[in-house]
């Protein structure tokens, strides 16, 4: 039964949670948004005061990896890995996007459903991928520009989706086929304990002097008008 500790940066939600095996003992999350460099560490020690752990008790770190907020995704890594450092425990990198389509499931859901967690990337674009209900992969991630005809190929098929995630509300009003199926699912530290167990059960360790976070684009830099 590991004892982890999960960060959740991907979004403008800090999340910070620690279990042992699948249950949890304790969470923190801040939904005043992008506060990361202020407030990760300090939720990091009201979750290891709540839990009666010291972060010394860890045996893995397990790290949302994005898609996401270029920024966010920087802090939970540089966080994450100075974590593992210090104290010698291995990182676990959990795909931010397999995650919520594993907490946007529901126990009536048919067979066949597909689910299209969406992490906002600005104005219609979001960074989004297909997955079945057992949280396989059914597509690569993509940078999509939502419009009517999104997702016209699965309609087509009479393929029944679930969006969710920050960047699923904004698409409501276009994405109208009766096949498409809404949820709101809070960005959460807690939607990586499943897939973080898991890959400490079976030694899927990140490379911590090389892993980088899923930024997936770069980020928007522009140059300042005025200089002096």
């Amino acid at each position: 039964m590991p004892l982890l500790l999960h960060l959740e940066t991907a979004t403008e939600v800090c999340s910070v949670c620690i279990s042992r095996g699948t249950e949890e003992l304790a969470r923190h999350t801040l939904t005043e948004p992008y506060q990361h460099a202020a407030r990760l560490t300090l939720l990091i020690e009201a979750a290891t005061r709540e839990a009666g752990v010291q972060l010394s008790q860890l045996d893995a770190v397990a790290l949302s990896q994005g898609p996401g907020s270029y920024t966010s995704l920087r802090v939970g890594t540089s966080t994450a890995k100075g974590i593992c450092y210090a104290l010698d425990k291995p990182l676990i990198a959990i795909d931010t996007l397999r995650a919520l389509a594993l907490a946007s499931r529901t126990a009536e859901d048919p067979l066949g459903m597909q689910y299209a967690p969406m992490i906002d990337a600005r104005r219609m674009e979001v960074y989004t991928a297909r997955f079945d209900g057992a949280g396989q992969r059914l597509g690569p991630t993509e940078a999509k520009i939502i419009d009517e005809r999104s997702y016209a190929e699965q309609w087509a098929d009479g393929q029944a989706l679930v969006f969710s995630g920050n960047g699923a509300a904004k698409c409501q009003s276009v994405l109208t086929n009766s096949l498409a199926h809404f949820r709101s699912v809070d960005q959460s530290a807690h939607h990586l304990i499943p897939l973080a167990v898991a890959a400490f059960s079976e030694g899927s360790f990140a490379d911590l002097a090389y892993f980088s976070p899923e930024y997936f684009k770069s980020p928007n830099i522009t140059q300042p008008k005025n200089i002096w």
